[in-house]
C-alpha cells in the first residue's frame, strides 16, 4: 500500500485530537514518581523565532520520554508579559501595551500549539494579569514586614533613552543592555531588596548544584564575590574625613603611592574644585579599557607609615564594589600600575618573588605571592604569613578591622516606568510610609494613561491611582509611583505553575509534590540576573514558611543558539536568505557578500521564521533538525540541507511503514528464541537501538546521537522484505518499538504510523520499551587498517560505529602509530565501516 507522507494534514489531526482529549493534562499522582521540566518563558514579541522552537523541543522530548518512563510529568507554559519593549511599541503605535501584548500572546500561543508541544495550558501564566501580580506585591509586603525590602536615596545606573533605572547586571560596558545607549549616573530615591542578607547562602549552596553548568555556577560565584580582608581607614590631611578602603591584600600596605576614589563616592564633589573635569569623568565610569583620573590636590596617610598619599579620583572605581575607595599598589595590582604609568606616580615594590629578580624597573606588576620586602617589621616574611600578620597588627592597634566583602549588592527594583506591577505603598505626609493593606490587594495597574516616553511617571497624572487616602489615618496620601523590575516576575513563576490558574498562588501540598523543578531549560544569557533573582527568591519563601525546599532547579540545560551566515548586497544591505539565489541579490542579481557564522538576528537579517520552516517541511522535520544538528548545549548551525534531509529521514521512515503495511496490521507475539537467522539479526539491531537511543537520552540528552541511530536503524531495515512468519513477526516488533523511539523526537508522524500498523491509543501512554542486554551485545566485526594501501593492523570493533569514532580507534592502534608518528597525514578515508586507508606523506 503507497501513501504520500501529507505532512500538514497529519500534524493539524494529531493536534487536534490531542487537544480534544486533553492529553497534556496532568494531576499530582501519589503513586507516581513526578518530574518537573521546564524551559523558560517568553517575552510575548509577537513572533517566536527558531531559537525558541530548539528551547522547546528540547524540553518537550524530556517531557515525553520521561512520561513514558512512568513518571508523572508538569511541562508547563506562560508569558513573561510585562516590560518596556511593550510601553515603546505603545508610545511608537499609539497601541496600549495591554493590546499589544494579549493579542502578541494570542499569535505566540498557537505557534507552539502547532510544534505539538506536552503544555498542560490549565495552568498557563501571564505576568501582567492582576491575578498573577497581585503575589508580586504581597511577596513585596512580606519581604518588607520582614526587614528585607526598604527604600533609600542613591546613585543609580540611569538609561536616558529608557528613561529607568538599571540594575548594576543590566549595564554592558557602560551601555544599557537593551537599547545600548551609554549609561549615566542619577541620584534617586529607590526600593531595594536585601538580597546581600542571603550572600553566603545563595554562594554556600552553589555546591549543591551538581547538576548545574560549571561556567553557570562560575559566573553566580563570581557575581556574589565574597572576600576575606580588611577595612582600612586613611585619614586625610587637614581635613576632618577618612577615606575607608578594604583589602584582600594586607601584606601590600606599604607598597601603596596613591589612593583612588570613585567619581561618585561621597567625598568626591569637597576633594575635588575643578566641577567639569569631575562630570567628563562620571561619563567614563564603567570603561575599564579606558584609565582616567584627577588629581584632587588632596593628600591622605598611610596610618601603617604615615606616608603622605596624593589623592585621585579614577573612573575605573565603582561606588558600589567595596567601598568606593581604593590603596593604590602599583607595583602588585596591575590597573594600578598602568594607571601610574600613565600619570608618573610612584611605584614601590613590597613583594618579590621567592626564586628569582623581578626587572627594574618594572614592566608589569607582579601580583603573585612572595616575600615581603620594604616592609619594615614585616620584612621577610611570606606574602600568605604576612598577610594575616599585618592584619592583626591593624586590629591591634584599631586602625581598621578584618572583615569579608562582597561584590554582590541589594537589588534594586524601581523601574521608573509604567508597564510593571505597581509597588504597593503609600506616602502619607503625617504616617510616612505606608504599605498596601494585603486585603487591598491586587494594587492594579490603570490603562487610562497617555505614554509618551518623556517625563514623570504617567501614573501620576491618573487621579484615582496617584490620589488615595492612607490606610491608617485616613488623610489625603499619595501611590508610589515607580513598578517593580521585571525579574520579580520571573523568581518564582515555577511556583505558580504547581497549581491551576484558578487556584490559589501557594498551595502548599502541591508545591511540596511538585517542586522543586526536576529540569530546567534556558539560555546562558540568563546565568546571572534571572537564575539569582530565582534562588534568593525560593530562600524568602522558605523562610516565610511556603515551601520546603532550598533550590528551585535541580538540574539546568543552557542550550546553545543558532548560528547562520549573513548576507550583504552592495545595493540592497542584509538580505534575508530566501531574498539570496546562487548567491546573489534576487533584486538586482549582484553578488552577495558571504558573512560569518553568527547568532541570528534581526538586524543582519540572518533568521529563519519557523511558520516558514513549519508550513514548507512540517513541524516534525524542524523539531528533528533543530535536535539533529548538535548536542543541546552546543551552539547548532542553521543548514538548509540539514532541513531537507530530516525531511527525507521521515518520508523513509512512512514509506518504510506503508511498504509493508499488509503484515504490520497483524498481531504477531515475538519471543527471544527466534530460529531464523535475519529475524535475529533484526531482533538484535531493535534491541542494540533501543539500548543506544535510551543511554542517549539519558547521558547528557544526547538528542543528536539518539536520532542518528534511528536513522541508521531505517536504513538498515529499509530495503527489508520479510519472508516468512518469523521474520513479520520481528519486523512488527522492530516496527512498534522504532515508532515508540521516534514519538518523543517527531510526535505527530510516530502517532499516525503507530495507529497504521494496528496499535491502539496514544502513543504517548506507552512505556518506553526495555532492552535485553544478551540481545543488544554490540555485533564486533573486523577493521582493516591500511597506511598508503597497505595493511598494518586489523581491530575488532562494535558494529555500527560511526566513521568519525572508527577512524579515531585506527589512528590510536599501536600498530598502526608505528607507521604515521612524526609523519603528516594528508587524509584518513574510512569506507563502508570495515576498512580505513591512511594516507602519509612519504
Amino acid at each position: 500500500m503507497e501513501q504520500n507522507y501529507d505532512f500538514k494534514e497529519i500534524e493539524k489531526k494529531w493536534q487536534k485530537i490531542w487537544h480534544k482529549n486533553r492529553l497534556f493534562d496532568v494531576n499530582e499522582q501519589s503513586t507516581k514518581q513526578k518530574f518537573y521540566c521546564l524551559e523558560m518563558f517568553p517575552y510575548p514579541s509577537g513572533k517566536i523565532h527558531i531559537g525558541h522552537v530548539r528551547n522547546y523541543a528540547i524540553g518537550d522530548v524530556i517531557a515525553r520520554y520521561k512520561r513514558m518512563k512512568g513518571f508523572s510529568v508538569l511541562h508547563p507554559m506562560g508569558w513573561d508579559a510585562f516590560g518596556l519593549p511593550a510601553e515603546n511599541a505603545a508610545i511608537k503605535h499609539g497601541v496600549h501595551p495591554a493590546k499589544w501584548t494579549y493579542e502578541n500572546i494570542d499569535y505566540m500561543k498557537k505557534q507552539l500549539m502547532r510544534l505539538g508541544l506536552t503544555y498542560d495550558w490549565r495552568r498557563e501564566v501571564t505576568t501582567c494579569s492582576p491575578d498573577y501580580y497581585k503575589w508580586n506585591q504581597w511577596i513585596f509586603l512580606k519581604l518588607y514586614e520582614k526587614g528585607l525590602a526598604y527604600k533609600k536615596s542613591s546613585s543609580v545606573n540611569w538609561c536616558p533613552s529608557c528613561g529607568t533605572v538599571l540594575a548594576n547586571e543590566q549595564v554592558i560596558d557602560g551601555a544599557c543592555w537593551r537599547c545600548e545607549t551609554q549609561v549615566e549616573q542619577k541620584e534617586l530615591e529607590q526600593w531595594f531588596l536585601k538580597i546581600t542578607e542571603y550572600a553566603d547562602e545563595l554562594l554556600d549552596y552553589c555546591d549543591r548544584l551538581t547538576s548545574w553548568p560549571e561556567r553557570v555556577l562560575t559566573m553566580q560565584r563570581n557575581w556574589i564575590g565574597k572576600s576575606e580582608g580588611v577595612e582600612v581607614d586613611f585619614p586625610i590631611e587637614g581635613m576632618n574625613a577618612r577615606l575607608r578602603i578594604f583589602t584582600t591584600r594586607p601584606d601590600t600596605i606599604f607598597g601603596v603611592t596613591f589612593m583612588c576614589i570613585a567619581p561618585d563616592h561621597p567625598l568626591a564633589e569637597t576633594l575635588c574644585d575643578d566641577k567639569e573635569a569631575l562630570k567628563k569623568i562620571k561619563l567614563l565610569q564603567r570603561e575599564p579599557e579606558i584609565k582616567e583620573g584627577i588629581f584632587t590636590g588632596k593628600y591622605a596617610l598611610n596610618p601603617i607609615n604615615g606616608e603622605k598619599l596624593p589623592v585621585w579620583i579614577a573612573n575605573f572605581v565603582l561606588m558600589e564594589y567595596g567601598t568606593g575607595a581604593i590603596m593604590s599598589v602599583p607595583a602588585h595590582d596591575q590597573r594600578d600600575f598602568e594607571f601610574a604609568i600613565k600619570y608618573g606616580l610612584p611605584i614601590k615594590t613590597v613583594i618579590i618573588p621567592q626564586n628569582k629578580k623581578l626587572s627594574e624597573p618594572l614592566t608589569e606588576a607582579y601580583e603573585e605571592d612572595g616575600i615581603m620586602i620594604n616592609s619594615g617589621a614585616f620584612s621577610g616574611l611570606p606574602s600568605k604569613e604576612g598577610k594575616k600578620a599585618v592584619s592583626d597588627y591593624i586590629e591591634e592597634k584599631r586602625l581598621g578591622k578584618k572583615t569579608v566583602n562582597y561584590r554582590l549588592r541589594d537589588w534594586g527594583i524601581s523601574r521608573q516606568r509604567y508597564w510593571g506591577t505597581p509597588i504597593p505603598v503609600i506616602y502619607c505626609d503625617k504616617c510616612g510610609i505606608v504599605p498596601v493593606p494585603e486585603e487591598d490587594l491586587p494594587v492594579i495597574l490603570p490603562e487610562n494613561v497617555s505614554l509618551t516616553g518623556k517625563g514623570e511617571s504617567p501614573l501620576k497624572y491618573v487621579d484615582e491611582f496617584y490620589k488615595v487616602k492612607c490606610p491608617r489615618c485616613g488623610a489625603d496620601a499619595r501611590r508610589e509611583t515607580d513598578t517593580m523590575d521585571t525579574f520579580i516576575d520571573s523568581s518564582w513563576y515555577f511556583v505558580r505553575y504547581c497549581s491551576l490558574k484558578d487556584e490559589e498562588a501557594f498551595h502548599r501540598e502541591k508545591i511540596k509534590y511538585w517542586m522543586p523543578v526536576d529540569q530546567y531549560i534556558g539560555g546562558i544569557e540568563h546565568a546571572v540576573l534571572h537564575l539569582l533573582y530565582a534562588r534568593f527568591f525560593v530562600k524568602v519563601l522558605r523562610d516565610l514558611g511556603i515551601v520546603n525546599f532550598d533550590e528551585p532547579f535541580d538540574r539546568l540545560l543552557t542550550q546553545g543558539m543558532v548560528c547562520m551566515e549573513s548576507y550583504r548586497c552592495p545595493e540592497h544591505d542584509w538580505l534575508f536568505p530566501k531574498e539570496v539565489k546562487d548567491e546573489k541579490c534576487i533584486y538586482c542579481d549582484k553578488p552577495v557578500h558571504k558573512g560569518r557564522v553568527e547568532k541570528m538576528s534581526k538586524s543582519k537579517k540572518n533568521i529563519v521564521d519557523p511558520d516558514e520552516m513549519i508550513e514548507t517541511y512540517g513541524t516534525d522535520t524542524v523539531r528533528v533538525f533543530t535536535l539533529f544538528a548538535a548536542p543541546p548545549e552546543k551552539d547548532l548551525e542553521w543548514s538548509s540541507q540539514g532541513v531537507e534531509g530530516a525531511h527525507r529521514f521521515l518520508k523513509r521512515v512512512y514509506a518504510v511503514v506503508y511498504k509493508n503495511y499488509k503484515w504490520l496490521c497483524e498481531t504477531m507475539p515475538v519471543t527471544k528464541s527466534v530460529s531464523d537467522y535475519i529475524a535475529y539479526e533484526l531482533l538484535s539491531l531493535t534491541h542494540r537501538t533501543i539500548k543506544r537511543v535510551t543511554l542517549d537520552i539519558e547521558k547528557e540528552y544526547q538528542f543528536n546521537t539518539a536520532i542518528a541511530r534511528l536513522m541508521e536503524f531505517i536504513n538498515e531495515v529499509y530495503s527489508f522484505e520479510p519472508e516468512n512468519d518469523q521474520q513479520r513477526s520481528v519486523f512488527k516488533f522492530a516496527m512498534k518499538n522504532f515508532l515508540i523511539l521516534l514519538s518523543p523526537f517527531a510526535p505527530h508522524i510516530a502517532e499516525e504510523l503507530w495507529i497504521a500498523i494496528g496499535e491502539k491509543g496514544f502513543i504517548l501512554n506507552e512505556p518506553w520499551p526495555d532492552y535485553d542486554e544478551e540481545l543488544a551485545k554490540e555485533q564486533m566485526i573486523e577493521l582493516v587498517v591500511q597506511v598508503n594501501g597497505k595493511v598494518r593492523s586489523k581491530i575488532m570493533i562494535s558494529q555500527g560505529l560511526s566513521d568519525e569514532d572508527i577512524v579515531k580507534i585506527a589512528l590510536n592502534d599501536e600498530k598502526v602509530k608505528q607507521w604515521i608518528d612524526n609523519k603528516e597525514i594528508l587524509k584518513v578515508i574510512p569506507v563502508k565501516g570495515k576498512l580505513v586507508n591512511i594516507v602519509v606523506k612519504s
